[in-house]
């Protein structure tokens, strides 16, 4: 099965649990919420450090999508979850008028998208040496790169999907990539192929 099959069947299961959400499941929107907790909490890392205020405004996400959830559609899951998300913490961010701990759209180096995968991938001892290259050199792009770089080998979305979440163009979202994989190239001699970058950060 490639990887492209296994996102849409996965797409069909959390379609299914969303459907007995909507008609009053509430344990199938627990398996939903628990399902989508931990994409959400990385992606979320791209635009806050507080941990603490992630996992509330996760909370809140979820308490708002199950009260509204007889007026919503979906038709891809964690797309509509990480856009829901995207939007929350952006508003969050301009009511707090800088004074919350959000990271600069511009900025480069405070913190991993893959913190808490890094945690993971430690706690199982399948760290080498090409996957602290490659965490070490994602820890350095810019915040919008990284975000593209999540969307896209993590998340297996294509660059229409990227775009959309991310409200830019197309264009955009390949300029994004482009220059992370240059990047990423530059800093992880000898490795050359992004893909192989990022199977060797999976588990």
């Amino acid at each position: 099965m490639n990887k492209k099959q296994r996102i849409a069947e996965e797409n069909e299961v959390l379609l299914n649990l969303w459907h007995q959400s909507q008609a009053g499941d509430s344990l199938a929107f627990c398996q939903l919420a628990d399902k989508q907790y931990r994409t959400l909490f990385n992606y979320a890392c791209n635009f806050t450090s507080d941990r603490e205020f992630i996992k509330d405004a996760i909370q809140d996400l979820m308490i708002h999508i199950w009260e509204r959830r007889q007026n919503i559609q979906i038709q891809f899951v964690t797309i509509y979850f990480l856009r829901a998300l995207r939007n929350q913490l952006m508003q969050e961010f301009r009511r707090s008028n800088g004074s919350h701990p959000f990271l600069d759209i511009d900025e480069a180096h405070q913190l991993s998208d893959y913190q808490t995968v890094e945690t993971e991938i430690e706690r199982k001892e399948l760290l080498n040496e090409n996957q602290v290259k490659v965490r070490c050199a994602i820890e350095e792009l810019p915040r919008r790169q990284k975000e593209a770089v999540f969307l896209k080998y993590f998340e297996g979305m294509d660059n229409e999907q990227i775009a959309d979440l991310m409200q830019v163009n197309r264009q955009s979202v390949a300029n994004l990539l482009f220059k992370a994989i240059t990047s990423l190239k530059r800093h992880i001699h000898p490795i050359s192929n992004l893909l192989l970058l990022c199977f060797a950060m999976q588990f």
